[in-house]
């Protein structure tokens, strides 16, 4: 990985990604089985026909697509991703409304060579939606990916840094997937296909964090976890989030992401359910208020309560009671009159801020309260505040650009990954190493030059 380097860049149009015979996938990719849920599968499936398809397994038994699918991925220790490209590649049949049923007989293309007859009596027992889906990713797990680990190559002819002619072009597979799938497919054009597909659907896959929003469409969606969660206001927007951070993208983007949970209200609203239960939103947590008695010793009034349906309880954690003696359940900001250091106060503990950017970052329009020592030194240590999901930060004493997902800080690793992403190179926040390092970090995110 080459560090960022953020003075004198001259930003050119990241052209298409190239085709490079040699490397399809990497292993990683071909062999995560948990890279898709069960949910996110369903979500691809539901562009076509197999959304609501159901048939018979290997074994016999009914099930619908996204089971078999499912089943195959973690019997084998496949990605999903990959049988779901594959199915598409073979007969089109992620994306096909109407297919016929000789599509869904040889969904993978198994045992089907090129000059071989669909009604050949040898292959029948290889025939139907689930047989197919089952032995593709049997032969990749238990075939040629063996054969790989345990001689290096299939059959004696694909296998990593092995030289094939295919299709009159010399090809050498840098990896096992990359011999694997040639294996499977032993032309240039297949794999070409596969690849397109690959990174029309996987290759731009936004981390956690990241606020997106279609060119030319109004909503704006928080990812997380691999699922897009629509933003239904913008005091939410604000509440919650650095507006600035909005990367504008393709709509056909957002296709790939299923619908998470929705953000409908601001953080810290006072909601009332049904029963008339009533409670404080922070974040995705509701904290029950154990009394009117307690709702008004904090200040609230009723005239600040929003009513939500019980039914939407579920896209919440129910957290802890707020009583008369919970300390700051919103939370406030002190600073020291010796040293100037910076803590949030919640529930009787005191968090450190390591760097003051935290409070534009974090706590954007909070004020900030002068006190003593010896008020603070009354609240017991919690963890110190780390940076929000999503933000771009760097540090002083290293040009190298983060981005912050799932409490990682994920380098970039070339200004082509900078912009193809989308981010602002305004956005960027430099902070001291000691707030950076409170963050582990993770895999870098990269595209193809």
């Amino acid at each position: 990985m080459k560090p960022l380097l953020i003075a004198l860049l001259f930003l050119l149009p990241v052209p298409a990604l190239a085709f490079n015979p040699d490397y399809l996938i990497s292993d990683w990719e071909l062999e995560d089985p948990f890279a898709l849920d069960f949910n996110q599968i369903q979500h691809y499936l539901n562009r076509g026909y197999l959304g609501d398809y159901k048939t018979t397994d290997w074994e016999g038994d009914v099930a619908y697509a996204t089971d078999i699918v499912w089943t195959a991925a973690q019997t084998y220790s496949l990605n999903p991703k990959f049988i779901l490209v594959l199915l598409q590649k073979e007969q089109s049949l992620v994306e096909d409304d109407d297919p016929t049923q000789n599509q869904l007989d040889w969904a993978t293309g198994y045992a089907v060579c090129d000059s071989c007859s669909k009604d050949d009596p040898a292959i029948q027992r290889w025939k139907g939606f689930g047989k197919q889906v089952n032995s593709a990713s049997a032969q990749f797990r238990e075939g040629y990916l063996a054969d790989i680990e345990n001689v290096g190559s299939t059959q004696g002819k694909y296998g990593p840094d092995i030289e094939v002619e295919i299709d009159g072009t010399t090809v050498t597979p840098s990896n096992a997937a990359t011999a694997a799938l040639y294996a499977y497919t032993p032309h240039l054009h297949g794999n070409e296909n596969f690849v397109k597909i690959w990174d029309r659907w996987f290759s731009q896959q936004y981390p956690s964090g990241s606020l997106l929003q279609g060119d030319g469409e109004s909503g704006v969606y928080y990812i997380e976890f691999g699922y897009k969660r629509a933003i239904h206001s913008w005091s939410a927007l604000q509440s919650r989030f650095d507006a600035d951070l909005i990367i504008t993208v393709n709509p056909n983007i957002l296709e790939n992401y299923p619908d998470g949970a929705p953000i409908d209200f601001p953080n810290y609203s006072l909601l009332q359910d049904e029963d008339g239960t009533i409670y404080l939103l922070v974040d995705d947590t509701l904290r029950p208020v154990d009394s009117l008695d307690t709702f008004h010793s904090f200040g609230f009034v009723e005239d600040e309560l929003t009513d939500i349906d019980n039914d939407d309880l579920v896209y919440f954690e129910i957290g802890e009671t707020i009583t008369e003696a919970s300390k700051s359940p919103e939370g406030e900001i002190l600073q020291l009159s010796t040293n100037g250091a910076l803590f949030f106060i919640q529930d009787g503990q005191r968090h450190i801020l390591l760097d003051e950017a935290l409070i534009d970052m974090r706590f954007s329009g909070t004020s900030v309260r002068e006190v003593l020592p010896m008020e603070v030194e009354q609240y017991t240590e919690g963890d110190a505040v780390i940076i929000p999901e999503g933000h771009l930060v760097k540090s002083i004493e290293d040009p190298t650009v983060y981005v912050i997902s799932e409490t990682e800080r994920l380098p970039i690793g070339s200004e082509s990954a900078f912009t193809t992403y989308g981010w602002s190179w305004d956005d960027i926040e430099t902070v001291n190493a000691s707030l950076l390092k409170q963050h582990r970090i993770g895999d870098a995110i990269e595209v193809s030059e």
